[in-house]
């Protein structure tokens, strides 16, 4: 009788056991599209796009430059850090909005066509890069038909003795001169001057060459908005070696010199930090946080709103998940009902996150494609072939320019399309 029981109480418990694992499973999350993506669907239908793009909202955007501006005022200079806006359009439109000529450039190429596309642009390198590539751009500099005079504009940024040997023989070589800017390591960790007396150093080096300029200070410091604890504890030890930096210049130099120097501070991640208080720097820079994409999703930058979509139509749906091969498709969808559907897009595995509809995913079973991505989603979404999905860019500054031109949206059509730079 006790062995009967006992099997009889094993029984229940598992009986028991498997109904809390059922309970257990994956709720329904999937929605159909609220009535913004409704009508930035019209909108794209109306302008017959079909392949998949990229998408600005202009009035997003104007509502991020509007924040932007209202946190940094004129306690310090604006400068756009362009690889985050990798458009020449959508950089002349971010300038006039927030009247700077200031930009941060990241690579050689880019470097060229902004040289070209806006005279009076004032230039630092973003970061430092081979001094082939800064003769490249030299060499492909044209001054016949741009105005913008290198010498005077362009700051390039140089971490090391040893590259600021191979800048100091490049400008002798075309008996050019060049500005610098010099990288000091704030707590990155990611390189630049560690020490005063190297950066002691690396400044009577570039004072004694008649072709060398200083041109300023380069702390970046995005690490600070990530680190446990208060952010803006990390800011004031960031800042203690910035003001070393700076302290140093002013003895070697003067304070109404250095004053007059660039002194570049900040990300989106961090500006926010800087609204009040005085800090060794003169300007701050940011990109990413006018568009906002999903890296971006931070509580420093709360008050900015996503701007920017990827829009790719679905080129098949089916009313089933299947897998190749051991069909665990089915097995997936009773379990999670989120597996339900299956929508096939037309291109896939970008540095994005499927957002509307909402509960889309990847199935990692089936993996992932470049040429038709597979995104599951439960019953409760009602899309079909040649209706639009939409997903958030995980950053911009790679991702904008794999899409051809911009479309720009004004909340009820596409009004512009803006190009996006050449990688070449």
């Amino acid at each position: 009788m006790g062995q009967k029981l006992s099997r009889r109480h094993l029984l229940l418990a598992s009986v028991a056991g498997a109904g809390a694992l059922w309970l257990m499973r994956p709720t329904d999350k999937g929605e159909n599209h609220n009535p913004y993506f409704v009508q930035l669907s019209s909108a794209l239908n109306a302008a017959q796009l079909a392949t998949p793009s990229l998408i600005i909202d202009k009035q997003k955007l104007d509502e991020n430059i509007a924040t932007l501006k209202r946190h940094i005022q004129t306690q310090h200079h604006y400068r756009i850090v362009a690889k985050s806006l990798p458009s020449i359009p959508l950089l002349n439109y971010v300038m006039k909005a927030t009247n700077t000529q200031r930009l941060m450039v990241f690579n050689q190429p880019f470097l060229n066509q902004i040289a070209t596309a806006f005279a009076n642009a004032d230039v630092l390198m973003g970061k430092p890069i081979p001094v082939q590539a800064a003769e490249n751009f030299y060499r492909q500099h044209d001054h016949a038909t741009s105005t913008f005079d290198p010498s005077l504009q362009l700051q390039w940024l140089i971490d090391t003795p040893a590259r600021l040997n191979q800048y100091q023989a490049l400008a002798h070589s075309n008996n050019q001169i060049m500005r610098i800017n010099i990288e000091i390591d704030v707590g990155l960790h990611r390189g630049g001057v560690t020490d005063k007396n190297t950066l002691s150093a690396m400044v009577d080096q570039i004072e004694a060459d008649p072709l060398l300029a200083l041109g300023g200070l380069m702390g970046y410091e995005p690490h600070i908005a990530k680190l446990p604890g208060s952010a803006s504890y990390w800011r004031d030890k960031a800042m203690q070696r910035y003001r070393a930096a700076v302290d140093l210049l002013i003895a070697k130099l003067g304070a109404e010199r250095v004053a007059a120097l660039t002194l570049n501070c900040g990300g989106s991640p961090t500006y926010q930090l800087y609204s009040q208080g005085s800090f060794p720097f003169n300007e701050l820079s940011a990109g990413s946080c006018l568009v906002k994409p999903q890296d971006f999703d931070l509580a420093s930058l709360a008050d900015h709103s996503p701007a920017s979509y990827i829009a790719t139509p679905i080129l098949k749906q089916a009313m089933s998940t299947q897998i190749p091969g051991i069909d665990l498709g089915k097995a997936q969808a009773l379990w999670n009902p989120n597996k339900a559907q299956s929508f096939f897009t037309y291109g896939g595995y970008w540095k994005a996150t499927p957002t509307s509809p909402k509960g889309l995913t990847n199935n990692n079973l089936y993996g992932r494609s470049t040429n038709q991505e597979m995104l599951n989603g439960s019953t409760t979404i009602a899309l079909a072939a040649d209706d639009w999905i939409f997903l958030r860019p995980n950053q911009s500054e790679f991702v904008f320019l794999q899409f051809g031109d911009i479309a720009l949206y004004d909340g009820e059509k596409i009004v512009e399309r803006w190009s996006v730079f050449a990688n070449s």
